[in-house]
């Protein structure tokens, strides 16, 4: 049996509980604490100036960049589990690892990429490393390492900073943008064109079970993000 005191402090408890479920906004964020104690009068969203290309490579009417967060978000769609095997080619579809959700998001857009980092490798041996010298392209394209050399020779590299709240800073985040987590969890996503309250992007990405749309890991991955990659130019890019 509980006290009066202890039925008290329940039905604190509860109220706050429920509070927490009004603020919690559709993207999963927890309320801040300004949320809690006012919970029909949020902190207004941080919103953020969506850019895309007018690239096509496809010629499908969509923006390269848009297509990339498509062909990465199908992967979330159909489950694909964590497999990080190895393949005479490419892995069955529905199966795959971190690196297999960028060459599919990529084929979405009209890229090849597998043949991209091959031929790559052809031409520039000595910038892969081991690699280089001991081809294998049954899974050179599905390493972290060699997409981060890839990326590097061949796209633009941005801030590795992620500042909630703050516009200027998550402008340079967008949709179909790469990062690359370094060390020995190393790891590689696509940048969603969804946003949470605070405007921190989603990431796109598949650590297991299977592949997921969160924005928790771009922020609290284990290793810190080495890499934040954009292959897709926005030079002539407009919002939507």
């Amino acid at each position: 049996m509980h006290t009066k005191k202890e039925k008290i402090w329940l039905v604190v408890a509860l109220i706050m509980v429920a509070a927490a479920s009004l603020a919690l906004d559709w993207t999963g964020n927890l309320p801040t604490p300004f949320e809690l104690i006012n919970p029909l009068q949020p902190q207004p969203a941080c919103v953020v100036p969506q850019m895309v290309s007018s690239q096509d490579q496809n010629h499908n009417g969509v923006p390269d960049s848009l297509d990339i967060v498509r062909g990465a978000r199908a992967e979330v769609t159909r489950q694909t589990v964590y497999d990080a095997s190895y393949y005479q080619g490419y892995p069955p579809e529905g199966r795959g690892a971190c690196t297999d959700v960028i060459w599919r998001a990529f084929t979405a857009a009209g890229y090849n990429l597998k043949e991209m980092v091959d031929e790559d490798i052809r031409q520039s041996p000595a910038g892969y490393g081991k690699t280089g010298t001991q081809p294998d392209s049954n899974i050179d394209f599905r390493r972290v390492g060699n997409l981060q050399v890839f990326f590097v020779r061949h796209a633009q590299e941005l801030t590795t900073v992620i500042s909630p709240d703050d516009i200027n800073n998550l402008a340079e985040w967008q949709p179909g943008d790469i990062v690359i987590f370094g060390g020995r969890l190393e790891h590689i996503g696509v940048i969603s064109d969804r946003r949470g309250r605070s405007g921190v992007p989603f990431m796109i990405h598949n650590c297991g079970p299977t592949a997921s749309e969160d924005q928790y890991y771009l922020t609290n991955w284990p290793t810190p993000i080495t890499h934040h990659i954009r292959f897709i130019d926005l030079d002539s890019a407009y919002p939507i």
